[in-house]
């Protein structure tokens, strides 16, 4: 009879890339302690301690698995005062990792149960938290052991602030804070902000000079020609410039941190 915890999803998001053996070591670390475990993996192209890049991801994936999942978070993950271990419940599924400012931006203000990892961790190493703390604090949640058996209750997040939006009388100045592998921008303004804005004005969309810009917004990228500019509302629910079958962020320009305003006004 299966051990519980045999068939628990684990994922592991990290800035390790792939052509070393962090993600196999943590993956059989994880094996040895659960040996019919799923493990998914969600990415290891994290830019190096990118931790704004992370939580875009993770916050991104995270809602389609199932209650029980545990998720790793390989991002800066050594431990000390300034970004103790944590491990945090969250909607049915479990988040461990160093509250290095990730879980203030994961989860910004939602209620979540959060406790200080104390475990004695697998190794004498203290530079792989991942493989020696992570998967044994995962391995632990996965048998049905609950979080606060892992340590003491954790009060406060470390707090990194997420640049929002700033919102004018007659204008949206937001920023592009993700460019996915197909070049699309991500702005960190959501459908709901630009409809309560809107409210039946015109509007215009830039990102380079004043004047110039997007007045409309489409349903799907292939609602314009193959290598033209469209901008959208995707499954992120944020705003999305985009270029059909082309990449956005090279062919116009767009970085990380670059602004785009919202311009409404009146016939």
């Amino acid at each position: 009879m299966p051990e519980r915890g045999d068939r628990t999803i684990f994922t592991i998001i990290s800035d390790w890339g792939i052509g070393n053996h962090y993600a196999g070591s943590v993956k059989g670390a994880l094996l040895r302690h659960c040996p019919g475990a799923v493990i998914v993996d969600i990415t290891h192209r994290i830019n190096c301690y990118d931790i704004m890049q992370a939580s875009f991801v993770l916050k991104n994936a995270w809602p389609g698995f199932p209650e029980g999942t545990i998720h790793l978070v390989g991002i800066n993950t050594e431990g000390g005062m300034e970004s103790p271990h944590i491990a945090v419940k969250h909607k049915g599924q479990f988040f461990i990792g160093a509250d290095n400012g990730i879980f203030s931006l994961l989860f910004q203000n939602d209620p979540v149960e959060a406790v200080e990892i104390d475990i004695i961790q697998d190794s004498d190493y203290f530079t792989f938290s991942t493989r020696d703390v992570f998967v044994k604090a995962a391995a632990m949640i996965a048998s049905g052991k609950p979080i606060i058996k892992l340590g003491q209750p954790y009060r406060q997040f470390k707090e990194k602030l997420m640049f929002n939006p700033v919102v004018y009388p007659e204008k949206i100045v937001g920023k592009v804070i993700f460019i996915d592998g197909y070049g699309n921008a991500f702005v960190n303004i959501d459908r709901a902000l630009f409809r309560e804005k809107a409210k039946g004005m015109q509007f215009r969309i830039s990102w380079r000079m004043p004047g110039e810009g997007v007045t409309e917004i489409h349903e799907s990228y292939s609602d314009v020609m193959p290598g033209e500019q469209v901008v959208l509302f995707g499954a992120t629910g944020l705003l999305e410039i985009a270029i059909n079958q082309g990449k956005a962020s090279s062919l116009l320009g767009l970085r990380v941190n670059d602004s785009v305003t919202v311009d409404f006004f009146k016939e």
